[in-house]
């Protein structure tokens, strides 16, 4: 169909170009008129796969056409199509002479086709270089007849090819017509009553201007550009595949708005997204703008191959990359060479090579973020931060301060240390019962043990603990004193008697990390006996301490960080409480339980080694022997002053601590320090490399200048250098997307053979070159455009016009054109009065159909939020990637899972249901009726005409305030006559209702403000 749509402008092109005398023969364009042919119907068999070429003959390459073949024939003869080989083929009536092969299903080249080719051969059958892959040039501006209709250079290119055509802009749009248009496209949000009667009443002739500058000031641009943005960079609040867990990418949301607020230069925008991490000195912000290739999908599911997702993941890069700069289908040369593209499978792994230095995993976990991942605070939280650090930093100072006091009572400690030879008494604290079984309580959001008279003590042994215990075991195995979380993905501790031993597990993250420390001697069964057992909140297992009845036990490391797997029997099995008892546990166990204090530390026993190390001459001791003493110091003999110093400065880094773990964190790209050697994969299998390949562009592009380096952040200069013939190309080509649907090249990801000629490409050149040489202004590319007559004019259509140019591919009249669906939600919550305009922070979930996360991805139900979560822009929805927002997904919204940059427009009855009866809707739809009703007096047909104001932007004509009161009137009888109707009608939504209002006339307004919300003009900028 393209082709179609294509080879009808080309004929128009075609005639316009041609010289100066009306009978002149038409010049044919190699790139234009004869590339697309030879892409779409010879490519396949003579094209760049040389896997698939059936002989020497190629039509890609000038040096391939232009050949002699067998038989002294000739494939292309400049000047004479007769003698040419290629044109006998092609017009053959012959199936078994004529090309393409009848065989092979292909249809015959039409009539015109051949046409054009026996022409083009026939004027010299100049070849070119593909339009794409040559530097774009600034064209000087084309002369027009209507000098007084262009404002700024689009215009004049537009108007020209109008005027080959005999064809006539359209008058410009009327004012509100005009600030609806522009204030959609630029923030997203309609203008508000107020601002359309400033800008209809504003006569000075700047005064469109004055509006454009005002909003690409306001912050709901930004919001607007990033997110089309989100889009391009596949962003999603979850993993993607099966298990779709929970990740946090927000912080890197919030630099692309600020980053679109802050105007940032597109070439910088680019290099810090691709390589913010490579650059020197790189900043906290540079390093989260790294987060953009750390946005694809990762999965978590327990039977994959790690490094086969790990190879997808890169891949991923790569495609994404080339779509979003170059503009080119990179991913076809995954498996061989491309077959359209002078793409090799090399080129394609070239480029793969520059993403595949990140130490990550292919098996990610499932819930949060993986490395690597920075802590990422926002500006607050950095300077809470930075508060907490002057703290810490002042407390060390002056513990450090009492540095004197200190070495002197140490010195006093050491000498008592020396003569000590026996262990001090040891006496235990009174502490809660815990009498098995009893039950656990969850109380302020740490697991707890109630004891018998009721009351509950804290339980939280992944931090520093200590505890202590009598037992009386009956058997030799059994739980003594347990806690965990449950089985999935849980936490927590137990102290066991396995095998006549005491074993203590301590457990952070089920079932992979975590530590199991027991005793290297059986203790005595059927005696009671005192345990203690102190853990400094370290992974590793050397943070233990046990003793028995006063005594150090000596300790057996069976696993922990450092070490494990060794001996893993899935150690995590709990006891009391979990679910997951062992059979035969103990019964009878008294267990007295104390958390104690750093006091009641000192009176464990003196470990006798502590004197013979304190005897020891200073230089004598080994490192561990004075670790090992300056803790037993710390704990027995620092003086009370110092005592208290030491505690407020651990306990403001704990404080310190506690906060950091609570900041927010980001995915971000890192490099090993020693690059992963990357191979081109035969047919793209991750277990089949072939031939070494190293980081590079590829040859029929211009090449890496010497002074960039071979990573990320060369390429990443490579893409926005001005020498580079895409990248401007690209960008500038979506902004236009953006504002007329189309692309002035429509295939927005493929600007290669089977890509569509653009419709203006010298206004594409020059558009191109403007933004490369203007400092890659984005703001100034976006005001350049909606200044542009071109962008200003009336959407109303004639039948000729619509019938000579359906898709508006020419501009002969304004954009018309469906809203995207973050628009359209915007749109309803800002007339209603409900948006919440906060700008950025996590993701929020609205209102959401029930069922759907259990149904279609098998996981736990959707928790909508409350409060102002219900009514943030669509850019801060919650973005599950199996189970996308339905809303957004009915109007076309891509599920993120790849990179997307063409817009999709469909029109379907489900669009029409969603708006109808979804709860957002009927909600903003009784928010929009109860201002109608307050803001506009007592008449209906002012509160009609305010209604229109409200969400079009301007007064009803006068038909539709007749259509509309007939049917006001028709609910006002119907809700008059059933209250509970009405009620039923208006309790839709959180949002309370004005208790003022009386509910059959609120029910009445509240179905034509959803009927206003539904017209055509509604979810339509005209």
């Amino acid at each position: 169909m393209r082709f179609a749509i294509l080879s009808f402008l080309t004929l128009l092109g075609s005639v316009a170009l041609g010289a100066p005398g009306a009978d002149a023969e038409p010049k044919i364009e190699f790139n234009r008129d004869i590339r697309p042919i030879f892409s779409d119907k010879c490519y396949a068999c003579h094209g760049p796969d040389a896997a698939n070429r059936k002989t020497k003959l190629r039509f890609d390459v000038e040096s391939g056409a232009k050949i002699e073949l067998s038989g002294a024939r000739v494939s292309i003869v400049p000047g004479d199509a007769a003698k040419s080989e290629v044109f006998r083929r092609i017009s053959s009536d012959n199936k078994a002479v004529r090309m393409p092969p009848a065989y092979l299903g292909r249809d015959k080249l039409s009539d015109r086709e051949i046409e054009v080719i026996r022409k083009w051969i026939d004027q010299g059958a100049e070849w070119q270089p593909h339009w794409s892959f040559i530097p774009p040039k600034r064209a000087a501006l084309p002369a027009v007849h209507d000098a007084d209709w262009p404002r700024n250079a689009i215009d004049n290119f537009v108007l020209a090819r109008l005027e080959r055509e005999g064809l006539k802009p359209s008058p410009e749009a009327d004012r509100p017509t005009l600030i609806r248009r522009v204030t959609l496209d630029l923030t997203g949000l309609p203008p508000t009553p107020a601002e359309v009667d400033a800008f209809v009443n504003d006569s000075s002739p700047k005064a469109y201007e004055t509006l454009v500058d005002r909003l690409l000031a306001s912050p709901e641009y930004a919001e607007r550009m990033a997110f089309r943005w989100m889009e391009v960079a596949r962003y999603g609040d979850t993993n993607g595949y099966q298990m779709d867990g929970k990740r946090d990418m927000w912080r890197w949301r919030d630099w692309v708005i600020n980053a679109f607020a802050q105007n940032m230069p597109y070439d910088q925008f680019t290099i810090e997204q691709l390589a913010g991490d490579l650059l020197p000195n790189a900043t906290l912000d540079q390093k989260i703008a790294s987060g953009f290739n750390r946005n694809h999908r990762t999965n978590s599911e327990g039977g994959i191959v790690p490094e086969e997702f790990r190879v997808e993941y890169v891949a991923d890069r790569a495609q994404t990359t080339s779509i979003v700069w170059l503009g080119l289908t990179f991913g076809c040369a995954r498996c061989h060479d491309h077959k359209y593209d002078p793409i090799k499978q090399k080129d394609f792994y070239s480029l793969f090579a520059y993403f595949n230095s990140v130490p990550e995993k292919g098996l990610v976990y499932n819930w949060g973020n993986d490395e690597p991942l920075i802590q990422a605070p926002t500006p607050d939280e950095a300077r809470q931060l930075k508060a907490l650090d002057d703290k810490v930093a002042a407390l060390a100072a002056r513990y450090d301060s009492l540095a004197p006091s200190i070495g002197h009572a140490r010195q006093a400690w050491e000498r008592k240390m020396a003569n000590a030879r026996t262990a001090a008494p040891w006496t235990v604290t009174a502490g809660l019962v815990y009498t098995q079984p009893t039950g656990e309580e969850q109380f302020d959001g740490k697991r707890v043990i109630q004891a018998p008279d009721g009351k509950f003590a804290n339980f939280n042994y992944l931090d520093p603990f200590s505890f202590a215990a009598w037992i009386k075991p009956d058997k030799p195995d059994g739980a003594i004193l347990s806690h965990a979380e449950d089985y999935a993905e849980g936490s927590g501790h137990g102290l066991y008697l396995m095998g006549g031993k005491l074993r203590l597990h301590i457990i952070f993250r089920w079932t992979d990390i975590g530590m199991r420390v027991e005793t290297v001697n059986p203790v005595k069964l059927h005696a009671w006996q005192h345990v203690a057992v102190t853990y400094d909140g370290s992974r590793y297992a050397a943070g233990v301490r046990m003793f028995i009845d006063g005594q150090p036990q000596q300790l057996k490391i069976l696993f922990d960080d450092l070490n494990w797997p060794m001996d893993f029997k899935f150690p995590f099995r709990i006891g009391a409480g979990s679910g997951m008892n062992y059979e035969g546990s103990i019964r009878d166990v008294r267990v007295y339980k104390t958390c104690l204090t750093p006091q009641q530390v000192s009176t464990l026993p003196i470990d006798d080694s502590l004197s013979a190390i304190a005897r020891l001459p200073r230089a004598s001791r080994t490192a561990a022997q004075s670790e090992k003493l300056e803790e037993a110091f710390i704990e027995q003999g620092l003086p009370p002053a110092a005592l208290e110093a030491r505690r407020e400065w651990f306990d403001a880094s704990d404080e310190r601590q506690k906060f950091s773990k609570s900041l927010p964190t980001v995915m971000v790209m890192k490099d090993s320090p020693e690059p992963r050697q990357a191979f081109v994969l035969k047919r793209g299998a991750y277990d089949a490399p072939g031939d070494k390949v190293s980081p590079g562009v590829p040859s029929f592009l211009p090449p890496l200048k010497p002074e960039w380096p071979k990573n990320r952040l060369g390429l990443a200069r490579w893409l926005v250098d001005p020498g580079n013939p895409l990248t401007a190309r690209v960008t500038v080509n979506r902004f236009w997307q953006s504002y007329f649907g189309t692309g002035l090249v429509k295939t927005i990801e493929d600007f290669g053979s089977q890509g569509e000629w653009p419709i203006h490409q010298d206004l594409l050149d020059w558009l191109a070159v403007e933004l490369s040489s203007d400092g890659w202004n984005v703001k100034a590319m976006q005001k350049l455009i909606v200044m542009s007559a071109t962008y200003r004019q009336s959407s109303k259509v004639t039948p000729d016009l619509l019938q000579r140019d359906p898709e508006n591919r020419l501009m002969a009249r304004g954009p018309r054109l469906r809203l995207g669906p973050e628009v359209i939600r915007d749109e309803a919550l800002a007339v209603s009065g409900l948006l919440v305009e906060k700008i950025g922070g996590p993701s929020v979930k609205p209102y959401q159909p029930p069922g759907l996360w259990q149904e279609l991805g098998g996981s736990d139900g959707y928790v909508r939020g409350k409060g102002e979560d219900l009514y943030r822009r669509s850019l801060y929805t919650y973005w599950k990637r199996t189970v996308a927002p339905p809303f957004m997904v009915n109007f076309d919204s891509p599920n993120r899972e790849v990179c997307t940059v063409r817009e999709s427009r469909t029109n379907t009855p489900l669009q029409a249901l969603n708006l109808m009866n979804d709860e957002a809707f009927l909600e903003a739809s009784r928010k929009l009726a109860e201002r109608v009703m307050k803001e506009s007096g007592p008449r209906p047909e002012a509160r009609v005409r305010y209604l229109y104001r409200l969400v079009l932007s301007r007064d009803p004509r006068p038909q539709e305030t007749q259509v509309v009161l007939q049917a006001l009137n028709g609910f006002r009888a119907r809700f008059g006559q059933d209250g509970k109707a009405a009620a039923d009608f208006v309790s839709y939504g959180d949002a309370p209702r004005d208790p003022a209002l009386d509910v059959p006339e609120l029910a009445a307004y509240t179905a034509v403000s959803n009927l206003v919300l539904n017209l055509d003009a509604a979810v339509t900028k005209e």
